[in-house]
């Protein structure tokens, strides 16, 4: 549901509140990996990050009336504001969305506080989950990314059955 705490949230860029996250989640993460062992705590934050990211996905669909690959190519500008990504599109299409990510702020923010395995979990591991709670019926291909040491992160989006679509138009 959204309301005016949604609306002020997104005034505030993605990157920051990846920051934000970071900072937050980061000692929470060192303590309780003390207690309970690091591999089960990151474990369990990259099953919530996967679920808030489709739970979010959903939430895109209910907010731009349609779940086609071109709805989600507009959606694009809200992760790339104040100059977070560097991008370069490749193919754009109903049935693909094909770009690379040439630079990436969010790795270089992760990278500077020491973060990049957490970075990974918090920013890298939401995107194939985003696009399932999106539309089921989209897969991703992002065969490496930048915090994983790439050159650049290359993404592929592609409609699974192009002939015989789900998809809500609107």
């Amino acid at each position: 549901m959204n309301d005016t705490r949604d609306i002020e949230l997104n005034e505030v860029g993605v990157l920051k509140r990846r920051e934000i996250e970071a900072r937050i989640l980061a000692p929470l993460v060192e303590a309780l990996g003390s207690e309970f062992g690091r591999e089960r705590v990151l474990q369990i934050v990259r099953e919530t990050i996967v679920g808030i990211a489709k739970d979010q996905g959903r939430q895109l669909v209910q907010i731009s009336g349609s779940n086609s690959l071109q709805q989600f190519a507009v959606v694009l500008p809200s992760w790339t504001k104040e100059g977070a990504l560097e991008i370069e599109v490749l193919a754009e299409s109903e049935d693909e969305l094909r770009f690379n990510v040439t630079r990436c702020r969010y790795a270089e923010m992760y990278e500077s506080l020491g973060l990049s395995e957490l970075g990974a979990v918090l920013s890298c591991g939401r995107d194939a989950a985003l696009i399932e709670g999106f539309n089921s019926n989209i897969s991703l291909e992002r065969p490496q990314t930048i915090l994983g040491g790439a050159s650049h992160c290359g993404f592929h989006y592609a409609r699974r059955n192009p002939a015989s679509s789900g998809d809500k138009e609107s």
